[in-house]
């Protein structure tokens, strides 16, 4: 309290102290010693004099002095209430401004003691800020998301991404954990082992990723060509592995699956043959420094290589993101085994094909239900064994090959799944179109089926030896192009027709090109006015199933 607020009080202390209050007011008067507070003259001798009143004027000076009192208390309230006001006038313009202003521990006002304490000296202070000045809130809202700020604060970030669980245990140090990442990929084919190395950006966690760039390397031979020695063909993965490693970022190693999948050339060779070479694989994968997950290296079923390269293609194209689910089918011709791809438009295909020859698969939330199928021994190279008669023959050291699908002239040794046959041409027969037409055919007859929609408006991509073989004939340049099934048709003629000009470029281009006529005529059952379009590379990356193999390593499609 000030001086005014104690006054008054110390005034009635001393007040009582003087008064001599007699057993009754009835029988004495009340006598009262001098004090300074009563008396506005000093004594005039040493001993104080004393005042006798009677009660009735002792009430009536009480009275009087609580009267005075309370107006001195009434005027000290007055005093200290206006000094009040005068030093906390500007406390809401305080708050005001702190809900304004960004606050990284808290954006709102701590409203569980909303008046700070203030303490002026000489009066009262008062814990309690007067109504009209301060209505307390019943609530407090939240603020307007304009005021925040800090996102990290009023919206705290969700959990990292994490990739669904595919078919293998989780590794140590996760291949899918950062925004760009790698992926590599081995093809091991018939006739080379080729490596895709693959870098990815991962902009939406829902989706596939964006494929950045792709490394391809290719050697030759296959590694089927190695079943009597794995060891050499470990070593032509290790070679390809060096190509790797000057690819990938060494702080990305540990995080890069390296995987490996084997197609028709393996499929070919006996199991205990396939398994030499795939355990020799495992061993120089796990000398790498990349991360080896779980079945990184196995043999691919033909479906899943003609679900996956029809992925691939409509990747690139881009027909994978259209809303009008328009897709493009995929014809791909490898060196042991050949496929047919697409999506029906009619559900008479599905019906009328056999039940091995549709897979269906989930990606995007959609489900897609394909007409695909896998003829092994029907790639290009193993077609050229079966016209001559010699794939499955015995007595390959003695036996020589004739066929009137090469030059008369020619004599020579070829070499695949590791056999090695001796071929020649007639020399004293004929030669040409027609009789090499006649003995692909019988390669081809009986054994295909004939899809309902081929001879549709389907669009088709036609890669691998479809692409090389138009491409060294002169059907199409690097880059690429379209045919119609009748250009393979009419330039087969030409070539069989002038074997002596063809022969530098390859003895076995008839038999290839009228293999290739037959196939797609006789075997898938195109009319020749289908048009198909010829791609090596679509955006500068190989048409082949290893990126939608890639995919199907980290989103795990569940092809069946």
């Amino acid at each position: 309290m000030d001086a005014v607020g104690v006054a008054p009080c110390q005034a009635l202390t001393s007040l009582y102290s003087v008064i001599k209050w007699p057993d009754s007011l009835s029988e004495h008067p009340l006598c009262l010693s001098a004090s300074p507070l009563l008396l506005q003259h000093p004594p005039l001798s040493s001993e104080p004099p004393s005042l006798c009143l009677s009660p009735s004027r002792v009430l009536i000076s009480m009275a009087n002095l609580l009267l005075t009192l309370s107006l001195w208390l009434l005027a000290g309230s007055h005093f200290v209430r206006a000094t009040y006001y005068r030093h906390h006038r500007y406390i809401p313009h305080f708050y005001r401004y702190r809900e304004h202003t960004a606050n990284t521990d808290n954006l709102l006002p701590d409203v569980s003691n909303p008046v700070p304490e203030v303490t002026q000296s000489g009066g009262s202070t008062n814990q309690e800020i007067p109504e009209v000045f301060h209505p307390a809130p019943e609530s407090v809202h939240p603020m307007p998301e304009v005021f925040h700020h800090v996102p990290e604060v009023v919206h705290p970030a969700p959990e990292s991404y994490l990739p669904p669980q595919v078919h293998h245990p989780a590794a140590p140090v996760p291949p899918f954990s950062s925004r760009v990442f790698y992926g590599i990929m081995f093809d091991a084919g018939s006739t080379g082992t080729r490596i895709h190395i693959y870098k990815f950006i991962q902009k939406d966690p829902v989706e596939l990723p964006v494929l950045d760039s792709e490394m391809y390397h290719a050697i030759k031979p296959g590694l089927s060509e190695y079943k009597y020695n794995p060891e050499e063909g470990g070593n032509t993965i290790r070679q390809l592995l060096k190509i790797a490693k000057k690819t990938v970022p060494e702080e990305e190693w540990k995080r890069t699956p390296v995987v490996l999948r084997a197609t028709a050339g393996l499929r070919l060779l006996t199991e205990e043959q396939a398994e030499g070479i795939l355990k020799e694989v495992r061993e120089v994968f796990e000398e790498s420094p990349f991360y080896v997950p779980i079945n990184s290296v196995s043999i691919m079923n033909g479906i899943n290589e003609g679900v996956l390269a029809w992925v691939t293609v409509n990747f690139l194209t881009g027909h994978l993101y259209s809303n009008t689910r328009r897709t493009v089918g995929i014809l791909d011709l490898g060196g042991g085994s050949t496929q047919i791809t697409f999506l029906p438009k009619s559900k008479k295909t599905i019906e009328t094909a056999p039940s091995s020859y549709t897979a269906r698969f989930s990606l995007f939330n959609n489900t897609y239900e394909l007409y695909t199928h896998s003829y092994l021994k029907n790639g290009l190279i193993a077609a050229r064994l079966a016209t001559l008669g010699a794939l499955g023959a015995d007595g390959l050291d003695w036996k020589v090959f004739t066929s009137p699908c090469l030059p008369k002239k020619y004599r020579a040794e070829v070499t695949f799944g590791g056999n090695t046959y001796k071929v020649s041409g007639i020399p004293d027969g004929y030669a040409g179109y027609k009789l090499c037409y006649y003995e692909v055919q019988r390669v081809i007859k009986g054994i295909f089926h004939q899809p309902y929609e081929v001879k549709g408006t389907n669009v088709f991509y036609a890669f691998s030896h479809y692409f090389d073989r138009a491409n060294e004939t002169g059907l199409i340049s690097e880059r690429g192009g379209t045919v119609e099934v009748r250009d393979f048709k009419k330039k087969a003629k030409e070539v069989c027709n002038k074997m002596t000009k063809y022969r530098p470029i390859s003895p076995f281009l008839c038999m290839d090109m009228t293999y290739i006529t037959c196939l797609l005529k006789e075997g898938f059952g195109f009319k020749d006015s289908t048009v198909l379009h010829l791609a090596k590379k679509v955006n500068n990356v190989e048409t082949s199933w290893a990126l939608g193999a890639t995919f199907d390593f980290f989103r795990n499609f569940n092809i069946h």
